[in-house]
């Protein structure tokens, strides 16, 4: 008896070991590169999060079978290089990547570690990969088409603010890389032509620009203010809004979060639901695709959401029709 007994007992312990060596197989390591900061109060931290909850929707549970190491350069340049060069030094499975921004410099730091990115401005013209539809190197994930809707919001601004003649846009002139910079400011630049309005292009390299940037707009006495694209701008969306409020300005974001932190009105894609999309990319790569081989993907929805609220403050009425055609309406 107690022979058979230590015959189960041997049976079962090696039943065990392969299901041991399994799981410890399964710990899957991605690193995460923000350009923003680590508080929820930043949209950019919150688009992160978003991305870990698709993770988890597509069974990935961080400290059982995902090991994740998060960097957040909040806002500097520099220290966004180094940490670059520092996550490819740890040789994650996965480096994912917080925009253009932060794509550049991990693409500069490894050609080898798969990169996935969350909404890369536009990633052929600033040379992240060879064609969305077959990016060729090592970086694939998602755009939230960058230049190609500065003109859809000029005009959507314009229509809700009546007699617009002269416009600020605020922008930040190293964002992306240089050609997909060229490319904004060159959409935004036809679309006033076009549109015909004057057109005050202010730079801010960072939020200690802020002051300087808005006292040089209401200084040419602007009447509307667009910000650009920027993941710098993005998160700072809570201030701008409000000095963009206090200088009576009505303002136009790319991202819905601008309208929920009092700016007038926003549109672009839903980084939250792109960043879920992107998850799926992860996913691919560690069951043994190449981001070689993965296309690059685009938002599959945009938002145009209105903040009433902020309207009447500015003293500006909101047209029927054009509320009909909003995705969202914040009273």
């Amino acid at each position: 008896m107690k022979r058979r007994d230590f015959l189960t007992a041997l049976l079962l312990a090696g039943a065990m070991q392969p299901a041991r060596a399994q799981q410890v197989e399964a710990m899957r390591r991605i690193a995460i590169l923000s350009p923003g900061g680590s508080e929820p109060h930043d949209p950019t931290f919150n688009t992160v999060n978003a991305f870990l909850r698709g993770l988890q929707q597509l069974g990935y549970k961080e400290g059982q079978n995902l090991a994740l190491e998060r960097e957040y350069a909040n806002g500097s340049s520099d220290r966004l290089k180094e940490l670059a060069f520092e996550l490819v030094r740890h040789k994650p499975e996965i480096i994912v990547a917080l925009s253009t921004t932060a794509a550049l410099p991990l693409k500069r730091a490894t050609s080898t570690i798969p990169i996935v990115a969350i909404g890369m401005a536009d990633p052929v013209a600033d040379e992240l990969v060879a064609s969305l539809a077959r990016p060729g190197g090592n970086v694939t994930g998602t755009t939230f088409l960058g230049p190609e809707l500065v003109a859809r919001r000029l005009q959507l601004l314009r229509e809700v603010v009546p007699g617009l003649s002269r416009v600020a846009a605020l922008w930040h002139p190293d964002a992306y890389g240089e050609p997909t910079m060229a490319g904004v400011r060159n959409e935004v630049e036809l679309a006033a032509r076009t549109l015909g309005l004057q057109l005050q292009l202010v730079p801010a390299a960072g939020p200690d620009d802020f002051d300087g940037a808005f006292a040089a707009i209401v200084r040419e006495r602007a009447e509307a203010l667009i910000v650009m694209p920027s993941p710098m701008l993005f998160g700072e969306y809570k201030r701008i809004a409000s000095i963009a409020t206090d200088s009576r300005l009505p303002a136009m974001g790319a991202a819905r979060e601008f309208a929920e932190f009092g700016g007038l009105i926003s549109y672009g894609a839903n980084l939250p639901d792109l960043a879920r999309q992107t998850a799926t990319h992860a996913d691919k790569i560690l069951k043994g695709a190449k981001a070689a081989e993965l296309p690059v993907e685009q938002p599959i929805k945009f938002e145009l959401v209105i903040n009433l609220k902020t309207a009447r403050e500015l003293g500006l009425a909101i047209d029927r029709a054009f509320l009909l055609v909003a995705d969202d309406v914040i009273e």
